[in-house]
C-alpha cells in the first residue's frame, strides 16, 4: 500500500516537471505506454492463484452487495476511507491553483514537488503500524482520521507555504494510517472473499477521490481555497465521527 500511495504522490512530481517543461499533453503521451508496459509486465510475472470460491462473473456483483449488507465494519471502513480520500484528492486538485495565486506565484513544477513532501507521511506510517500491532487497528483509524482533519484545520488557519508543507505531510500520514488499518479489518471479515471485499473497499475509495476532485474544483471557482478547506474538512470530520459510533458485535 505504501507503493500504491507513493506512486499516487510521486507521479504528481513527475507530472509537474513534464507539464512545466513540455506541456500538460506530454504527460498523457508518456503515461499511456507506461501503463500498457506495466500491464504486460504484470501479466507475465504475477502468479496464477486459484480462487477460494468459484463464482461466475454474473454472480460476483450480487455477492458483493450481500457482503456490503452483511458487515457493518465493511461499511464503516469503506465510507471512512472514501471520505478521507475525497479530502486528499480535493487538496491535489486545487493545489496548482493555490500556488499560482499572487501570494505564492509558483508553477506546476513546485506543486509536483509537494508529492515528495507528502511521501514523508508514508515514511512515518510504520509508527502507526506498531501502534496497530499493540493496540489494535481501531485506535489507529481514529488517530488517522483525526490527523487528516487536523491537516485541514492547519490549511485553513495558516495560509502560508509552511502551512501547506506541514499540512500535506499530516494529510498523507493520516490517510495511509487509516488505509492499512481499515484493510486489516475488512480482510479478517471473510478471508475467502478478500478479493471482493477489496474491490468494494478500493473501488469506493477511488470513487470518493473522483467526487472530491470534482467538488473541490467547483468550490474553488465558487469561493476559493477557504471553501475547499471547509468542504474537505467536513468530509474528514465525518470520517472522525464514524469512528465514535457505537460498535456492535
Amino acid at each position: 500500500m505504501s507503493g500504491l500511495l507513493g506512486g499516487v504522490l510521486l507521479s504528481r512530481t513527475v507530472a509537474g516537471f513534464v507539464a512545466t517543461e513540455f506541456g500538460w499533453r506530454a504527460m498523457y503521451m508518456i503515461a499511456a505506454p507506461v501503463a500498457l508496459a506495466t500491464a504486460g509486465a504484470m501479466w507475465a510475472s504475477l502468479p496464477s492463484i486459484a480462487p477460494a470460491v468459484n463464482l461466475r462473473y454474473s454472480e460476483v456483483f450480487p455477492s458483493m452487495w450481500r457482503l456490503w449488507r452483511s458487515f457493518r465494519e465493511l461499511r464503516r471502513a469503506t465510507l471512512t476511507q472514501a471520505l478521507l480520500f475525497a479530502g486528499f484528492a480535493a487538496f491535489w486538485a486545487v493545489l496548482p491553483f493555490r500556488l499560482a495565486e499572487p501570494r505564492f506565484g509558483l508553477g506546476a513544477d513546485v506543486a509536483g514537488m509537494f508529492g515528495v513532501v507528502a511521501a514523508l507521511g508514508l515514511v512515518m506510517a510504520p509508527i502507526t503500524g506498531r501502534i496497530a500491532d499493540a493496540r489494535g487497528p481501531h485506535l489507529v483509524i481514529k488517530l488517522g482520521t483525526i490527523i487528516a482533519l487536523s491537516s485541514w484545520v492547519l490549511f485553513a488557519i495558516l495560509p502560508s507555504l509552511a502551512g501547506l508543507v506541514v499540512g500535506v505531510v499530516l494529510l498523507g500520514l493520516g490517510l495511509h494510517s487509516a488505509l492499512v488499518s481499515n484493510q486489516a479489518i475488512i480482510y479478517a471479515l471473510r478471508p475467502e472473499a478478500r478479493g471482493r471485499l477489496n474491490t468494494i473497499f478500493m473501488g469506493s475509495m477511488f470513487l470518493g477521490s473522483a467526487i472530491g476532485s470534482a467538488v473541490a474544483s467547483a468550490a474553488w471557482q465558487w469561493a476559493g481555497w477557504e471553501a475547499v478547506a471547509c468542504i474537505a474538512g467536513l468530509a474528514s470530520a465525518t470520517a472522525v465521527s464514524l469512528q465514535f459510533v457505537a460498535r456492535k458485535s
